[in-house]
């Protein structure tokens, strides 16, 4: 089986995450990921396609010459915020009950649920996906869908979990990919590509909460039975936190994200001998004093009002007494410190941070491991899944061109250099009496293009009888 290649782009409110995987079989390697400043994008809407759009090329050109590749197409995540989650149904009467119900028909009535589903605006709003919750036959209900599968009826139900967002939010992210010339292969709602990135079969079926803090937008979805229930989004999250900084600092944004990743902690009372320490920021004179306590004290007040409106959320799921496996928190800001444990103090639940799991391979640095590769890892995961095509092309290297080297050769002064005839001085005739035959021979380096390996070919035979000439002639001049 011939390698293929995926691309995937995290399209952030701070950062474009490209990923790009090389995969043979049910093997992937990652073979290139890199985190790129965003530009134009805001609680993960596209504001301004033509500033998203350049800066994302300049990271598309830089992932195509560094892997010597041209990327043709990419898969892409769609926006996290503003996303409505609706009831539908849907149902069908089988003309043969006496055959089972296959994975076609099931896939079939989610389609005719998407389909006939009114949208409240339909010039404004689509359809990002929708989640199969419960399905009914003749004798019994509430059946997940790997459960129906393979049973007798005459009628199959079905009940769905339709998500609703902007139709601007896709429109603008396709104009950013046509005017790079760059297809998009598909667009993947990133709850459920990043649950399958960091969450286990066993904690979807026991009930866990997955939190995705990413800069601008923090995510709650919510599984049970193995089955995404719920999915929430708070308009806020990392960038917030910066923001915070900026503000109550005065200095600019991007100082005040390094001191965030640098000394940037919550609970300030668990800090220890760290929040005794004062940072000098050299912006003015005399130099401003910053205490890192100080800095603790503003992330814990936006990490408090984040976690709240997560267990908020949670608790409108209906689900909060059933989350066996508790909390993962991932994206880039559960890697701030203490986060982890001001949630569970805060709601009581075993909390881990979700990295991705081990389902590749990588040869790239460790950030591929991060949280905040989890929305361009699960992608790739995806695609993978859905047999999508190659994404990349790679061009054909050109024929090498012949190598060169120096050659000395020692002649006199009536001696020319080989000049490419096939004939010696003897052979030609008489040459005209040299004015001087006292002088001592000369060493004259020459130019040449070296003979290909595979045979001794016309130019090497050619080369072979100028080289021998040149000894001649010189063996000449030495008796005279």
């Amino acid at each position: 089986m011939e390698d293929k290649y995926i691309a995937s782009i995290d399209l952030g409110s701070s950062k474009f995450g490209l990923c790009v995987a090389r995969v043979a079989g049910d093997d992937i390697q990652i073979v290139y990921y890199k985190e790129t400043p965003s530009e134009g994008i805001r609680a993960s809407l596209i504001t301004n396609p033509m500033k998203a759009s350049a800066r994302l090329k300049e990271a598309i050109q830089e992932a195509e010459k560094e892997l010597m590749i041209h990327i043709l197409q990419v898969v892409v995540g769609m926006p996290r915020s503003e996303v409505a989650q609706v009831t539908a149904s849907a149902r069908i009467e089988r003309t043969n009950p006496d055959e089972y119900i296959s994975a076609e028909e099931v896939e079939s009535l989610k389609s005719i649920a998407l389909e006939t589903y009114p949208l409240p605006n339909p010039e404004k709003q689509i359809m990002y996906g929708a989640v199969a919750q419960s399905f009914s036959i003749d004798d019994e209900i509430q059946l997940v869908e790997n459960e129906v599968v393979g049973t007798l009826s005459s009628a199959l139900e079905g009940n769905f979990k339709v998500f609703i967002g902007n139709r601007s939010a896709t429109t603008a992210l396709d104009k950013i990919f046509n005017s790079l010339n760059i297809a998009v292969a598909k667009k993947y709602f990133l709850p459920e590509v990043v649950a399958r990135t960091v969450l286990t079969d066993e904690e979807k079926a026991g009930g866990v909460a997955l939190v995705d803090v990413g800069a601008g937008v923090t995510s709650v979805t919510v599984y049970h039975g193995g089955i995404m229930r719920y999915y929430a989004s708070i308009p806020f999250g990392g960038k917030s936190v910066t923001n915070d900084i900026r503000t109550e600092c005065s200095i600019s944004e991007d100082l005040a994200e390094k001191i965030k990743k640098r000394f940037g902690a919550c609970m300030p009372g668990k800090l220890a001998s760290l929040s005794e320490k004062v940072l000098q920021i050299r912006l003015t004179e005399p130099y401003k004093e910053v205490p890192v306590r100080y800095i603790s004290e503003i992330i814990d007040c936006r990490c408090q009002e984040i976690v709240d409106a997560v267990l908020y959320y949670i608790q409108e799921s209906g689900l909060q007494n059933a989350l066996r496996s508790g909390v993962v928190v991932t994206g880039g800001g559960a890697e701030l410190t203490n986060f982890i444990t001001l949630f569970k103090e805060k709601s009581g639940y075993d909390v881990r941070k979700g990295y991705p799991r081990f389902m590749f391979s990588a040869s790239v640095g460790s950030g591929v491991y991060s949280t905040a590769a989890t929305s361009a890892i699960g992608m790739v995961l995806s695609a993978k899944e859905d047999g999508l095509p190659d994404c990349v092309s790679v061009p054909e290297k050109p024929e090498a061109a012949p190598e060169e080297e120096m050659m000395e050769v020692e002649v006199t002064d009536e001696t020319p250099a080989p000049t490419g005839s096939l004939f010696t001085q003897e052979e030609m005739g008489p040459a005209e009496e040299p004015q001087k035959k006292d002088k001592a021979p000369r060493t004259k380096k020459v130019k040449v293009s070296k003979p290909k390996k595979e045979g001794p070919g016309i130019f090497s035979i050619f080369w072979n009888t100028v080289e021998k000439t040149a000894l001649k002639v010189y063996d000449k001049a030495n008796e005279e």
